[in-house]
């Protein structure tokens, strides 16, 4: 509902309705302004122009049926932008992606090196290009992956379906939600399961790169590590985590001296070189493997899954 336009011209007051409360503000943002790059939502939200009744507000806060949100006017794109959708090799790349599907979700085996949205540099996203293939459901992240990561990735076709899941993920540290990964680790971890108990901190690089390092500063997070093979002197582990921290799997590995296979940004270059040059390892080691959970208050179960990508489970068989 939208309240009747105020003094300043191109000013929208948007009334948030019952159906979404609890959403935060950027994500309401995106849903606003259609076409928006989420690095716009940002700089919006951090100018002070967008406004929760009347005050200024953080992009992570959690909006109330009935505030009153300003939008400023924005210009989406110009006319060389206009009518541009995402490449035909994406599309058919996530279309064949697609492992599960039922009235409420959908699930896709993200590749690795395709973002889980638009913006930072990155035209189109997982759910850009799956919202173009579907264009008559309304489709929604549940949650993010790494652009490097390969795996799991879950979308909501009903806002009571993202609302659910989304709390589960939040409650108790993530309790409601069991996520699985499956990382390739450089060097011997030692045997059996390695709890790691470090907060972590986001902070920016120059340019607006994130950064993440464990801090007393950070937030809580935690994640455990089980060895499940040997290869090459290296660990092929499962990787289970309790909350999910932006890059966490990433940095607490690097902070117990086992780096990501693969990491450029993490991990140990010169391993890097040498597992480029003895399996052909040219990305990321790190695989959303699956999420278990239940929806309708613990009634229906889910248990999905993401099988190794063809292209690590090449590197562990070179290794």
């Amino acid at each position: 509902m939208t309240q009747p336009e105020p003094p300043n011209p191109g000013v929208r007051i948007v009334r948030v309705p019952e159906d979404r409360a609890g959403q935060r503000i950027d994500n309401f943002l995106l849903g606003q302004l259609k076409g928006a790059p989420r690095s716009l939502v940002y700089k919006l939200v951090r100018s002070g122009q967008v406004r929760v009744n009347g005050g200024r507000a953080k992009a992570e806060r959690k909006l109330e049926a009935g505030d009153e949100v300003r939008i400023p006017p924005v210009r989406l794109e110009t006319p060389h932008d206009a009518g541009r959708s995402p490449p035909k090799s994406l599309l058919q790349a996530l279309d064949a992606s697609i492992v599960f599907e039922d009235a409420r979700l959908l699930a896709i085996d993200k590749p690795s090196g395709v973002a889980s949205h638009g913006g930072s540099g990155v035209a189109f996203g997982a759910i850009e290009a799956l919202r173009a293939l579907r264009p008559r459901d309304t489709l929604e992240l549940v949650h993010r992956l790494d652009r490097d990561t390969s795996g799991l990735l879950i979308l909501a076709k009903k806002r009571s379906a993202m609302t659910e899941l989304q709390a589960l993920l939040r409650e108790d540290h993530g309790a409601g939600v069991h996520k699985r990964y499956l990382a390739l680790l450089v060097g011997r971890l030692p045997n059996g399961t390695m709890a790691v108990d470090a907060p972590l901190h986001v902070g920016l690089r120059q340019g607006g790169e994130r950064h993440v390092q464990v801090s007393a500063a950070g937030k809580a997070s935690l994640s455990e590590f089980r060895v499940l093979e040997r290869r090459g002197g290296q660990s092929y582990c499962e990787v289970r985590i309790a909350t999910g921290r932006t890059h966490q799997i990433r940095v607490h590995a690097q902070h117990i001296g086992h780096p990501v296979a693969g990491d450029d940004k993490y991990g140990d270059p010169e391993a890097n070189r040498r597992l480029r040059e003895k399996a052909g390892l040219r990305r990321l080691f790190l695989h959303a493997s699956s999420m278990e959970f239940a929806l309708d208050g613990g009634r229906t179960p889910y248990l999905l899954n993401a099988a190794l990508a063809s292209d690590l489970v090449e590197i562990l068989n070179k290794l």
